[in-house]
């Protein structure tokens, strides 16, 4: 049977899922969900996720849902598939750290200021200045811990690419296309990492499919 993926292209925590996909070089289909019009909250979709959340992911009568563990999923069952993602031994430990990082110090900094420049724009609601400034200097920190692990090693987690990059690259896609820009491209080891991931196949496959929509 076909992987299924349950959600919206608009969705970072699909894309996140999508890319991991791609890289791998796996067959999915995609199944659109009308967040607008409320589909994920809807009975047939809280089966497959009970936090009405997307993405909801099916591979034959397995169903799991949160993006990361829906990746590490794909990376470890499927490792002899396409790019790794994920490593043996002792650096999985390393890279586990920066997978940690990413969601813990990165994301949630990295969605409230998506959400001020780009989606409240989108809706026709006012960006808040000061929420944009206190969390534009909370990345700037972030991207400082990142300038200091990338000037050791070419990646996050290790010197090939993995997980650890991959779950950055949605949110990427967004902030590198709002003035938060102007943080990264200010650190060299930063801006070259990013240039880097962004170029990625994978990701370009997925970007296709969002201007689709």
């Amino acid at each position: 049977m076909v992987m299924k993926v349950h959600g919206s292209v608009l969705s970072t925590a699909a894309m996140r899922v999508l890319i991991a996909l791609n890289e791998k070089g796996l067959e999915f289909e995609f199944v659109p969900v009308d967040m607008r019009a409320g589909e994920h909250k809807k009975e047939h979709f809280l089966a497959l996720n009970p936090f009405g959340q997307v993405p909801a992911f099916e591979d034959g009568d397995l169903k799991l849902f949160e993006s990361r563990a829906i990746t590490q999923y794909i990376a470890n069952v499927y490792k002899d598939k396409g790019t790794p993602l994920v490593c043996e031994g002792k650096p999985m430990a390393t890279l586990g750290v920066w997978m940690e990082v990413e969601a813990h110090q990165f994301d949630p900094v990295g969605s409230k200021l998506q959400w001020e420049l780009l989606f409240k724009p989108m809706f026709g609601m006012a960006t808040d200045a000061a929420v944009v400034e206190e969390n534009e200097a909370k990345l700037a920190k972030v991207l400082d811990i990142y300038e200091a692990r990338l000037s050791q090693s070419k990646y996050l987690g290790c010197d090939c690419f993995t997980l650890a990059d991959l779950h950055h690259l949605p949110a990427l896609t967004n902030l590198m296309a709002s003035p938060v820009k102007k943080l990264f491209d200010a650190r060299p080891k930063v801006s070259a990492w990013v240039a880097d991931i962004m170029a990625r196949p994978a990701l370009a496959k997925v970007l296709a499919m969002r201007n689709q929509q």
